[in-house]
């Protein structure tokens, strides 16, 4: 299969897209190792900077969340939902737009800047934005109950807290941030600091931000969405920066890579394919305290990883991050949900050309982390998460817009053990099997808002093994984290400190159809 690439020349364009309206169908094509997709335009990602204002400089932009068309397919436009910004105030740098995209904008703040946005709701349903993994008060975080009828607008204003790191934002609707997010509602929010700076990474056209997402089209090359409460949608086409097939031209020179696996609920087995190990230098939350290196990386839904890669010596080369097979966690899929949990995926092909212009130092340590200590946690949270026929439920309750029990009010200052439990079924199929109970076995990618935690411990039920060890060699658990994937039978312990905002936030499966389906409550912060 021949990818069509583009030139740096391309990378920096900028394309405005017109007004449409989100279709429906169906398709089904046959499973096939590493599957392909027919040629398209390419991926066209867009270097990140770093901002040279200073912190005190505010940045205020207008989020249009609204209806439109981009060229996916070489014959026919597809409708799509997206978020155009427009600056009102700041850096005009700072906002930076996809070419040939339905993704929102990249967003780059500093640490201790001033942000303020209007969403501007266009669309013919309710709308509000999450500000994924940010440290912000309640009432800017995103929460349904906050959701505005289209017509409407809701403000935004909150200083930047967070650690530099590549951070997201998406929409959260009640019982259709699926949909939503799906049609192509999704941008990134990426903050920098001295920290970051001084660690001497790739800058400039050498930083990259990679989002993966999967999507089913029909016939007419419009966007189906099959809801499937149970497994989620799993789509059969892969699109990287919102361009199927895509394929990238890289100088041989080392990279900063910004991975976000933007999918509704698919997991990835993420490796090169010529098995070179991955540099890890930052999770969710931002730098790790040094690099790890992996095989292979394991990202659910919500979750970011961040590579050093070393490229100097792939002159003419080709490369390939592809998603491996896996057996462990995942479902089958519904009639037209594409292909199943597991799948082996191309995500992007890499060809190298060109001179090598500027060398980055290989990082040795990258930040202080600043962690917790386990023995100083005040309590322990038990939090078992489990599907139920067609509904997912946390510690036996579904999801009520401002319902908060006893045991989900937290104080603020106090540091806690939150235990994830994947009940999963003592007798459940890693593949999605039935268990003891009814309950499904399904993965279930744990998201806090509002916070970032540590994962200090990760316990297996033994009887839920079977082919664990495919996606487990793939968990960075070093770093600051927002979203963990729990997988069925498995207990995940988090460390997590409450502090600076009290009232109601949200935690929840990040699988997105099982976030719709009830698979999410409210925890209070309490002063």
């Amino acid at each position: 299969m021949k990818h069509k690439t583009l030139t740096r020349r391309d990378f920096l364009k900028l394309a405005g897209l017109g007004a449409g309206s989100i279709a429906f169908g169906g398709i089904i094509s046959a499973c096939a190792p590493y599957l392909q997709t027919p040629a398209s335009t390419g991926v066209a990602p867009v270097s990140t900077f770093a901002p040279t204002l200073p912190a005190s400089a505010d940045l205020e932009i207008v989020m249009h969340a609204a209806a439109g068309q981009v060229n996916l397919f070489p014959d026919k436009p597809t409708n799509v939902w997206h978020y155009q910004a427009e600056i009102k105030q700041g850096d005009p740098a700072s906002v930076q737009t996809l070419p040939n995209s339905y993704l929102g904008p990249l967003l780059h703040l500093q640490r201790g800047q001033n942000f303020r946005a209007r969403l501007v709701n266009e669309l013919t349903e309710e709308t509000i934005i999450h500000w994924h993994g940010l440290h912000v008060p309640a009432e800017m975080d995103g929460h349904p109950r906050y959701a505005v009828a289209s017509g409407a607008t809701y403000d935004y204003s909150f200083r930047v807290l967070n650690r530099a790191g590549t951070y997201w934002f998406h929409p959260h609707p009640h019982q259709r941030t699926g949909a939503q997010a799906y049609a192509g509602m999704a941008g990134l929010f990426i903050v920098h600091d001295d920290e970051e700076a001084a660690a001497q990474l790739p800058t400039g056209e050498f930083d990259l931000p990679l989002v993966i997402q999967d999507r089913i089209f029909d016939a007419n090359r419009q966007l189906v969405y099959a809801g499937d409460s149970m497994n989620g949608v799993l789509g059969d086409t892969i699109l990287v920066n919102g361009q199927r097939n895509a394929s990238l031209t890289f100088k041989p020179a080392q990279y900063r890579l910004r991975l976000l696996n933007g999918s509704n609920a698919r997991i990835y087995k993420l490796a090169w394919n010529d098995n070179a190990p991955f540099t890890v230098i930052a999770t969710d939350g931002g730098l790790l305290e040094k690099p790890v290196e992996r095989n292979a990386i394991t990202l659910a839904p919500g979750e970011r990883v961040e590579l050093w890669a070393d490229f100097s010596n792939h002159t003419g080369r080709e490369l390939h991050l592809v998603s491996q097979q896996f057996s462990a966690g995942g479902g089958m899929g519904m009639m037209g949900s594409g292909y199943p949990q597991g799948t082996p995926f191309n995500i992007l092909a890499i060809r190298f050309e060109g001179d090598v212009t500027r060398l980055f130092p290989h990082p040795s340590l990258l930040s202080n982390p600043n962690f917790y200590l386990p023995e100083d946690s005040l309590r322990t949270r038990r939090i078992e998460v489990a599907m139920q026929g067609m509904a997912g439920f946390i510690n036996g309750r579904t999801f009520v817009m401002e319902e908060v029990a006893p045991d989900e009010r937290v104080r603020l200052g106090d540091l806690e053990t939150w235990e994830f439990v994947n009940l999963g079924g003592g007798m459940g199929m890693m593949g999605g099997g039935m268990g003891m109970g009814g309950m499904m076995s399904q993965p279930h990618p744990m998201h806090i808002h509002g916070v970032q935690f540590q994962v200090i411990e990760r316990n297996l039920d033994t009887r839920q093994s079977n082919g664990y060890e495919s996606l487990s060699d793939g968990f960075v658990n070093d770093g600051w984290k927002d979203t963990v994937l729990v997988l069925p039978g498995e207990t995940v312990r988090v460390l997590v400190k409450f502090e600076d905002f009290a009232g109601m936030f949200l935690y929840h499966c990040h699988n997105l159809e099982h976030e719709d389906g009830g698979m999410m409550r409210n925890y209070e912060a309490q002063a």
